[in-house]
């Protein structure tokens, strides 16, 4: 009962929001002051509250995912058949199992085979045991494989192998020295920063593709990486660079140990497994030339792993559902606001008229400023729609603000691998604070200047 009451004191803000926007659908209140459609209120509304219950995780986030799919069907649905819109029930299903889905479905597999059969711990171990014992080279022989991994795995799986890899280098190390602080944080930060390199390392990235798609504006799998590679290799970088002035590591020696534990040859499994991970890359990297799209890449690779009991039942159940369902929830809000017509209700309001770059800037900041305190997938669910209707800025605000998304990380909360760090008990939330505060200004500035210069490169 206690938890009970708890849980509803917690929720009680929202669940007053929620009923002061019945309210004001109720009254039409919206259609009155900002002129809006039917359709287009019901848009508005089923966003409003979609951002409160994700910004408030007052229920699950997939969950509430789930009722943008609900609400699109019951509510909005009938009111754009009712205005000659054309619309199908099927284009709201669509963003749940489309070809993005499928692309970072295909993705979760992949992170799957590497960790079942110790295809990351093997790659991970090799690359630590061959950068020596100098600190700085260690330092970077970690922050290059974490990031690397990160492209393709999970996050939040690779911070967690990478803890339980480096954590005895670190603990041997002399209690007084800060260098162990680096270590730590190099984790997690390479990890965040990892995620920018493919369309599969983080959602806000399939995010962007997704509703750069409904705008008519496709990305390849290898564009993406070329835009972005660059990019993350500078913050890569950087990351190194700060924390070896930050934790200086003085006169030690780092002992890596374990230099036997991989010996023994790859089984044939893990063999097939190898190959089937880089046929898959091979598929996604040179789609354009096979007419396949990354969608029906990643379902094969799903289907051949499955299929040849590569993966058995129980790793289908734990792939992340949740994140996929998010990710759809996120696409079935642009399909709303699209087909509503409050894109370019939206894109009207905003005030051009002060400047590109302005409007810009707010952008960025406000995913900066989101992402650092909730989930870097409900901040690109509720920023990049506003990106895309945006004419002819769609493409260089939406990749933009999927970077700044993934590159904000100044809080334990920020991303789960931060989460990880913190909880291994070697470092304290203002070692991240200031570090991560550090990363992210400098990200900012580096998006900004990317997206001037950099990114014009290619389109």
């Amino acid at each position: 009962m206690k938890k009970a009451l708890n849980l509803l004191k917690v929720n009680l803000p929202t669940f007053i929001l929620l009923l002061l926007l019945a309210l004001a659908y109720y009254f039409h209140s919206f259609q009155q002051w900002l002129h809006l459609r039917e359709a287009e209120e019901v848009a508005l509304l089923i966003l409003l509250g979609t951002a409160l219950l994700w910004i408030t995780e007052a229920i699950p986030l997939y969950v509430t995912s789930l009722g943008v799919l609900l609400l699109s069907l019951l509510w909005l649905f009938p009111l754009l058949q009712g205005a000659g819109v054309e619309a199908e029930k099927g284009d709201f299903y669509q963003a749940f199992f489309g070809d993005i889905t499928l692309l970072f479905m295909g993705g979760f597999v992949l992170s799957a085979l590497l960790n079942k059969y110790g295809l990351a711990r093997r790659m991970a171990n090799w690359m630590i045991q061959k950068t020596g014992t100098e600190p700085p080279r260690v330092l970077a022989g970690i922050i290059i494989i974490t990031s690397l991994l990160s492209m393709w795995m999970s996050n939040t799986a690779t911070a967690a192998m990478m803890f339980a890899i480096v954590s005895p280098m670190i603990l041997q190390l002399p209690k007084t020295s800060q260098f162990s602080k680096g270590l730590a944080i190099a984790i997690p930060f390479a990890c965040n920063i990892g995620g920018l390199g493919t369309p599969i390392g983080t959602p806000p990235n399939a995010i962007a593709i997704g509703y750069l798609e409904q705008a008519g504006i496709g990305i390849s799998f290898s564009m993406w990486m070329l835009i972005a590679f660059p990019i993350m290799a500078l913050l890569l970088f950087f990351l190194w660079w700060l924390l070896l002035r930050s934790y200086p590591p003085g006169p030690i020696s780092i002992s890596l140990g374990n230099e036997e534990e991989e010996e023994d040859q790859f089984s044939l499994r893990q063999y097939l497994v190898i190959g089937l991970f880089l046929l898959t890359i091979l598929g996604w990297l040179s789609s354009g030339l096979t007419g396949l799209s990354t969608g029906t890449v990643g379902l094969i690779a799903i289907i051949i792993a499955f299929g040849g009991s590569f993966l058995k039942t129980p790793d289908f159940r734990n792939i992340s559902w949740d994140i996929l369902f998010m990710l759809g929830g996120g696409l079935c809000l642009g399909v709303a606001l699209n087909k509503s017509g409050l894109t370019d209700t939206i894109a009207h309001a905003i005030p051009i008229g002060a400047g590109f770059y302005v409007v810009f800037g707010a952008l960025l900041l406000m995913a900066s400023a989101m992402t650092t305190v909730m989930s870097n997938t409900a901040t690109a669910n509720l920023l990049i729609p506003i990106a895309v209707s945006l004419p002819n800025n769609e493409l260089v605000l939406c990749i933009a603000i999927s970077f700044m998304c993934s590159s904000s990380m100044a809080l334990p909360v920020s991303t789960p691998p931060n989460a990880i760090a913190f909880g291994s008990g070697l470092l304290q939330a203002r070692d991240m604070f200031n570090s991560g505060m550090l990363i992210t200004v400098f990200a900012l500035v580096a998006t900004i200047l990317a997206s001037i210069f950099y990114l014009p490169l290619f389109f």
